[in-house]
């Protein structure tokens, strides 16, 4: 009877903590959450911080949740060429650190909502960011529409509210998965999965509340197997004041 006790109240303890490890962040959904990893194939300390978001994206899919994965080029000179990477995605990540008064770049680096930046494999802290977020009210709001995609080139329309000043329009194609086999450097012999790659960023100056633009989708993007994420970037302090997402 104790027994039977015990195995009751593990399985009871258990089900409760995954429940908090998987809830649902609906409650919390007064604003957003954009989460930009800087990380790369060439980085051996990047696969946890790259599997803690894929954790987030799968328990978030319906929420206001943006996760970027932007691989940076850095690491290329030590082995591995991550096919991902791009010096516009280091620039990106040298920019955080002038907004934020860093001072340093590296990776696995997580920063939430253009704000704040910690270790990318520290899930606590994420969650933790995360949920302060969504629990603040967006200051401005960006919705796509009319997205048609012909050959390599994507037309959409764009309409804003809210407090846009000096705010710039980031558009991010994002391919959904990946998979790679890394033959040399430090994560040599290993096959990473990635979620949420950005392979293109497009900064367009937002001429009104509303208008159309068009971008170039990168060689080798499958539409179907890729996403949009918008973004309203201030450009002076760095700070997210809007995203969304549409599929193509």
């Amino acid at each position: 009877m104790v027994f039977g006790w015990l195995v009751f109240s593990l399985i009871t303890v258990t089900t409760i903590l995954s429940q908090a490890h998987t809830r649902n962040y609906a409650a919390d959904n007064k604003g957003f959450a954009v989460v930009e990893l800087f990380t790369s194939e060439g980085c051996s300390s990047c696969p946890p911080a790259d599997a803690v978001v894929a954790k987030i994206q799968k328990e978030s899919a319906n929420e206001p949740i943006y996760i970027l994965a932007f691989h940076v080029d850095y690491w290329n000179r030590l082995g591995w060429k991550d096919a991902f990477s791009s010096a516009d995605y280091s620039r990106r990540q040298n920019q955080y650190a002038s907004w934020l008064k860093t001072g340093e770049i590296y990776t696995p680096q997580i920063v939430v909502n253009g704000k704040t930046a910690f270790v990318g494999s520290e899930e606590g802290t994420l969650r933790n960011a995360i949920k302060a977020s969504l629990q603040k009210d967006a200051s401005a709001e960006i919705t796509l529409s009319d997205i048609k995609a012909d050959g390599n080139k994507v037309s959409l329309n764009y309409q804003t509210k809210g407090n846009t000043g000096n705010a710039d329009l980031l558009i991010a194609v994002v391919q959904k998965t990946a998979q790679t086999k890394v033959e040399r450097g430090e994560n040599a012999g290993h096959t990473l999965s990635h979620v949420q790659i950005v392979r293109s960023l497009q900064s367009l100056t937002l001429k009104s509340s509303s208008g159309a633009e068009s971008i170039v989708l990168p060689k080798g993007v499958d539409a179907k197997e890729s996403e949009l994420i918008a973004l309203l970037q201030n450009t002076s302090t760095g700070a997210i004041v809007g995203a969304t997402k549409a599929a193509f």
